[in-house]
């Protein structure tokens, strides 16, 4: 069975730190990553806010530098995956497939010669916003009021679409994602978020737009960060099931992955402490009755056929 992650910031933890892949304190590292017993995973490139004016450029660019110093010093364990395709090739392997995205789209510098340019060198998913508004549009800490897309985001998705990468709509604000869903011509991705039926945060998706981006062939990444999945009390394992199993209810099996955030979130539910633990969430999916192949489906099939549909 393929685990793929839609989204960790371990490149953004690690970066400065003096400490490699192997030597990381947090949430993913190699050990943890074999316990998973591999699979794919998206190390996103995460633009830090203190780099917003004139260094956000500056800092993805390290962070893409470290993840190919990664596929170097770690060949046995990591291969760089630029398409589905090559996804099932480095599963079969027996290494993790790995996947570049950028968290914010002030890495651009409002360029689309830039997004081209991170393309070729390997990004192959952009996550538009973070919580603030940007060049492209309004993450959701702008609110309803921060407006969509803007005549530059709108330049972007279409660029994106032409040149086969994921657009993710995670921290985008609702004027924003439904532009996004007006525009692009493929599939499109929420990388780590959640049902706000569930968790009452803005970060969540709506039931609406869970229903349209499956309709369209997206898929929405379960995000394990506690404030997303409860109110008033501890999260556990069992809540990132029951995201999953509303993700099933309104949007359908086909349309659930998983996103967990790890390294990019302050704390994890009981039972998810770490990536090693993931596997976990497969068994009890099996005990509540789901099908092998649904299992599989949430658990990383979804998101491979997202990519084999956008990337290939």
């Amino acid at each position: 069975m393929l685990i793929f992650d839609a989204h960790v910031d371990t490149l953004s933890r690690l970066l400065g730190s003096g400490r490699s892949l192997a030597e990381n304190q947090g949430h993913v590292d190699l050990a943890k990553l074999r316990q998973r017993k591999k699979g794919a995973q998206f190390f996103a490139a995460f633009v830090d806010p203190r780099c917003y004016h004139g260094k956000a450029l500056h800092s993805t660019m390290e962070m893409l530098d470290l993840f190919w110093r990664w596929m170097e010093e770690y060949p046995g364990d990591l291969a760089f995956a630029g398409s589905g395709q090559d996804i099932l090739e480095v599963h079969s392997s027996g290494r993790v497939a790995s996947l570049l995205a950028i968290e914010g789209g002030e890495a651009l510098e409002g360029s689309l010669a830039n997004l081209r340019m991170f393309y070729r060198l390997g990004v192959r998913l952009l996550t538009l916003t973070w919580n603030h508004r940007n060049d492209l549009a309004a993450g959701q800490g702008e609110g309803p009021g921060g407006g969509g897309l803007s005549r530059f985001g709108e330049a972007v998705v279409a660029e994106m679409n032409k040149l086969g990468m994921l657009v993710d709509v995670s921290h985008l604000n609702e004027q924003g994602f439904w532009d996004v869903l007006r525009i692009s011509d493929a599939p499109i991705i929420a990388s780590h978020s959640n049902a706000r039926a569930l968790c009452d945060h803005p970060r969540n998706l709506t039931d609406q737009q869970i229903a349209a981006l499956a309709e369209r062939g997206g898929v929405i990444g379960v995000n394990f960060y506690p404030h997303f999945l409860v109110k008033e009390r501890q999260a556990t394992i069992h809540d990132v099931i029951e995201q999953i199993e509303h993700l099933v209810k309104v949007g359908g099996v086909d349309c659930v992955a998983l996103g967990s955030d790890f390294d990019g979130i302050s704390g994890t539910p009981l039972g998810l402490e770490h990536c090693g633990k993931v596997p976990e969430v497969a068994e009890i999916l099996k005990e509540r009755g789901y099908t092998g192949s649904e299992v599989e489906k949430i658990m990383g099939g979804n998101l491979l056929r997202l990519c084999q549909t956008v990337l290939d």
